[in-house]
Formats: structure tokens, sequence, C-alpha cells
């Protein structure tokens, strides 16, 4: 999510970002809304592209592990999208004992695949999870995404406009507090215009966290911001004009995603959407 809550780019750059959101975020919305496996294939089809991308910003990392980070990451999806995505962590895990073991063998950091398959198999698993709710799953992704979308929106436009002191210069030089900072003012305003539109549990309380959990995609952000810069590239991969790669678009959902996963876990509600959305 980075390049919409970086500085300005040229003109001709920005233009090219929006129609290529113009393009893809209704299919996105389309099939989240339709759910079931129409929105399994789109996360499926995220998850392989992700691992590419991943795989090359991270050491030593050749075919074979990238052969093994995309499939196990495929079935993790198809099995989270049948319901059962307790299962399908425990295929993330294997996946992970496999990568470990062809690493241990050739004497390679063991990091690497510690980091990327929780980075990559844990937030696939909880956007489905979210979704497979029958109740509040749609709802759910809304809010998600438009979390996500808030944040990275808002956070260009304070930015640009205030402009003042950076966050973290040495990760990305042109995000500013002020940016931070409007980009929670806008997805608060999302989570408490949904908890008006749901009529249920505290408005106040879901635009508080909404804040929080942009904070969260905000992190998601410099975090692949620092495996580029790790790897020497300015973008993930090219796969969609005017934004870089699929991590580019999407490593403050991936992020947040796990947050929301991790908030409808321990907070005991009936339902993984109610576990998000409903607070006292």
């Amino acid at each position: 999510m980075s390049p919409t809550t970086e500085a300005p780019a040229p003109s001709s750059n920005l233009r090219t970002r929006i129609l290529s959101a113009i393009v893809l975020a209704p299919i996105a919305l389309g099939l989240a809304w339709a759910g079931s496996w129409p929105f399994a294939g789109l996360i499926a089809a995220a998850s392989v592209a992700m691992a590419v991308e991943l795989a090359a910003l991270l050491p030593g990392h050749g075919p074979a592990e990238r052969l093994l980070l995309g499939g196990f990451a495929l079935v993790a999806v198809a099995v989270a999208a049948a319901g059962l995505p307790a299962v399908a962590l425990i295929a993330g895990v294997a996946g992970l004992c496999f990568s470990l073991a062809i690493r241990m063998w050739r004497g390679e950091p063991l990091w690497v695949p510690v980091f990327a398959f929780p980075y990559l198999v844990l937030p696939l698993v909880a956007i489905l999870w979210l979704r497979l709710d029958p109740l509040l799953g749609r709802a759910a992704i809304f809010w998600l995404l438009g979390v996500v979308w808030a944040t990275d929106t808002c956070a260009y436009f304070a930015g640009r406009t205030i402009g003042g002191p950076r966050i973290a210069p040495s990760l990305s030089p042109k995000k500013t507090w002020a940016g931070l900072v409007g980009g929670m003012l806008g997805a608060g305003a999302v989570g408490f215009g949904t908890s008006l539109w749901l009529g249920m549990g505290s408005p106040a309380m879901l635009g508080g966290i909404s804040m929080l959990l942009a904070v969260v995609a905000q992190a998601g952000d410099f975090l692949e911001s620092g495996l580029k810069r790790h790897a020497g590239v300015k973008d993930s991969g090219k796969l969609i004009p005017g934004h870089g790669g699929i991590l580019d678009r999407v490593d403050g959902l991936v992020a947040a995603a796990l947050g929301a996963g991790l908030l409808a876990l321990f907070h005991g509600a009936a339902s993984p959407g109610a576990g998000v959305l409903i607070w006292p």
C-alpha cells in the first residue's frame, strides 16, 4: 500500500495509479461481495503473485522454494475457503517445516522461511475466515478494505498537504507524521460509519479500533519497504501499472488482515465478523 501513502509522484504516474485503481477496485469489491469460491479464487491468484514477489525479495529463494511457498499458500487458501481455517494453518506449518528442512540440509539461514510462511499464509487465512462468517462476513471484509483504503488515501493527501517531520526516513523517506494522523482519522471515520450502518455495538469503539488498525497497516507498509530496501529494489514487481507489484498494493492489507484476525480470535465473540465489528 506504500505508493498511495508516499509523497507526491509525477502527475502522469498518479493518473496511472488512479486508472489502475478504477479498474481493479470494482473487481475486488465485486468478488468480496460474492464471497464463497469466487472470492477464494481472487485470494488464490493473489497468493501466487505474492509468493513469487516475496521470494524475490528474500535471500536464497530459488525456483524450488518459490514453488514450495506458492504451492502451500494455495493449499492453505483452498482449505480455508472450504471452511477449515485451522487445517489451513496446519498446511502452512507443513510448508514451513519442508522449507526449514531444505535450508538445514543446505546450511542456509533459517529465518527466511520462518518469516515468509507466516507473512504469506496467516493474512490470507484470516481474510477468508472473516469472509466465511455467514452473518457479518461481507461487512467485515468491506470494513477491513475500507479501513486500509481510507488509511492510504487520507495519509497521502494529509502528507501532501501538511508535510512536516518524516516518520522513518531510512525506510520510507516521504512518509510523514501528518500523513499517519490523516490516515488514522480516515480509518476512524470508516469504523464509526460502519458501526452506525450496522446498528450494533459502539461506533466510538469501532472507530477507535479502526484508527489502531490504521497504524498496523502503516507498519505493514514500512515492513515491505524494509524488505525492498534490503533487496535493493524500488518495487516488489511490475504487475500493476503505477503501483508496482501486488505486495506494493497489499502490504498494509497484509498487516491489517492479520491484526483483524487476531482481534476476532481473542475478542471471543460469537463469530469472527462480530469479533471485529461489534464492541460494547
